[in-house]
């Protein structure tokens, strides 16, 4: 089906840059791995971070499972994270037969509960992975707090929050690793798969560049356990370096339209924050006649989608033969959260169309 409101489009985001040229520097320069491009986006995204090291990755996945890997993480050790994020923190573990253990979320915000995190009684840590979800940073200076307390190094998971801040520190800055993916969706995305991580332990940055070719110490010398091929690609690292530069424009952008939203719409819990703290990846309401909205909005041709549906524990690959309870809160989001188009570029008759659409349903 065709829709006239998008979920998203990339279209009026690239429409007023130079796309090309970066290509045909790259096609000229016959170098098309770990050269100049690379080289030059990993500093400047280090720099936007507020980091000292980026190592650039193949996508945003291997980005979680090779900083589970640099901060010590093996077979059978646990790692705690939510529920809610798609299972891609749970992929990542799961990879190398690391054990997820979930934590409730909060309610406002869907992020991990520090809450929760301080009554969970699960298996210690080797780790946690905390997840900006919908670009909603979490209360990083808390989750520090109770990391330092119990000695359990911190991933932030930025897939979607590139950019959002607190007190003048970005997501990414805060943990002792964090992982970034480029998908062509997200807030700073390539024209294909690419991931990131982000730290300031020059250790640990180092132990990711080795186990991102190989496991190399020099070439053709395997040193490390656990190393893969996964590289960005210079086309992508020279494609990323001209859109960074419009990054906190195009989450202005996004903040602009979540904010019209939360202003108009009717009978649907809305995002807790429309601040610098989230850059609307995402915007996310939640109802529990989810399905009902979904299918009205269908019908007048306006896209919608679920993210995400199915709690990590309650997949297939991982359900148990006993289920937590201890993730209510989790599990009622998923059955009531539904994403709405936004995106820069956005045109303001589109965004009048879906908040019609939505407040014709509440009163219906």
């Amino acid at each position: 089906m065709s829709f006239d409101v998008t979920l998203f489009s990339a279209r009026p985001m690239h429409a007023g840059l130079d796309l090309l040229s970066p290509l045909k520097q790259v096609l000229e320069s016959e170098w098309f791995v770990l050269g100049k491009q690379v080289n030059a986006f990993e500093t400047e995204f280090a720099e936007y971070c507020g980091v000292s090291h980026c190592v650039s990755l193949a996508n945003g996945t291997d980005a979680l499972e090779l900083a589970l890997k640099a901060v010590g993480v093996e077979a059978g050790d646990s790692v705690w994270m939510a529920a809610n994020a798609g299972f891609y923190g749970s992929t990542a573990a799961r990879a190398f037969g690391a054990v997820p253990f979930y934590v409730d979320v909060d309610d406002a915000t869907l992020v991990i509960s520090v809450e929760q995190l301080r009554k969970a009684n699960g298996p210690k840590p080797k780790a946690i992975i905390v997840t900006h979800l919908y670009g909603q940073l979490a209360d990083m200076a808390a989750v520090m707090s109770w990391a330092k307390e119990h000695g359990v190094p911190v991933i932030e998971d930025c897939a979607q929050a590139h950019g959002a801040s607190r007190a003048g520190r970005r997501a990414g800055s805060w943990g002792d690793i964090s992982c970034f993916s480029f998908y062509p969706t997200k807030n700073l995305g390539a024209l294909g798969d690419g991931g990131a991580i982000c730290t300031s332990d020059a250790a640990l940055a180092e132990r990711v560049r080795q186990l991102r070719t190989y496991g190399w110490s020099t070439k053709y010398h395997n040193d490390l356990s656990g190393g893969r091929n996964s590289r960005l690609d210079e086309m992508q690292a020279a494609l990323l370096r001209v859109k960074l530069p419009a990054l906190d424009g195009w989450n202005n952008a996004r903040r602009a339209i979540a904010k019209q939203y939360c202003e108009a719409l009717k009978g649907v819990q809305l995002p807790a924050s429309t601040g610098d703290d989230h850059v609307a990846h995402l915007f996310v309401i939640r109802t529990e006649r989810r399905d009902s909205l979904k299918e009205f909005l269908t019908a007048r041709k306006i896209q919608s989608d679920v993210h995400y549906p199915v709690a990590d524990h309650k997949q297939k690959v991982s359900r148990a033969a006993k289920e937590p309870e201890h993730l209510s809160t989790t599990e009622t989001a998923c059955s009531k959260v539904l994403t709405l188009p936004c995106y820069p570029g956005l045109d303001t008759a589109s965004v009048s169309r879906v908040i019609e659409a939505v407040n014709e349903w509440a009163r219906s």
